[in-house]
């Protein structure tokens, strides 16, 4: 029998809480997904270019990404990450604490996929990634490159 294929996701979050729960909950789901993480927006962009620490890394197949960190928030690193031609066409994916519409409007205007707000219940957390893993991962069909 075949080997399953392997999703990679990046998740752009600087609560480490955060990354925990969201790795928890993949390692929980269904499919074989490979969640590495980075802190903020500069370490995201850094990742996808595969510039200095992340020269061997996979291109992601989703993103999962925090508005609300340090050195680069969520919303400019979207701005500029839409801006690269050769990987603008991965999915974004908002999971944030935000239920401001300004974030959800501002989110899609700049070229998110989804925008979800992280529930505060372990279990519906838990919940809310296998529902995104079972979406995104499954479900959606995505462009190879």
């Amino acid at each position: 029998m075949p080997e399953k294929s392997r999703f990679i996701v990046l998740l752009v979050e600087d609560e480490p809480a955060d990354v925990h729960l969201t790795k928890m909950a993949f390692k929980e789901g269904r499919l074989l997904v490979d969640v590495y993480d980075v802190p903020d927006g500069v370490e995201a962009l850094a990742f996808l270019r595969q510039e200095g620490q992340y020269q061997q890394v996979p291109r992601p197949d989703l993103i999962l990404l925090d508005l609300n960190m340090p050195r680069m928030d969520g919303k400019s690193f979207l701005k500029r990450f839409k801006a690269l031609e050769e990987l603008r066409r991965i999915p974004v994916v908002i999971l944030t604490t935000s239920e401001a519409e300004s974030d959800i409007i501002d989110s899609y205007d700049l070229g998110a996929a989804g925008f979800i707000v992280k529930p505060v219940d372990i279990d519906q957390f838990i919940r809310s990634i296998q529902a995104l893993e079972d979406y995104w991962l499954t479900l959606v069909k995505r462009p190879s490159s």
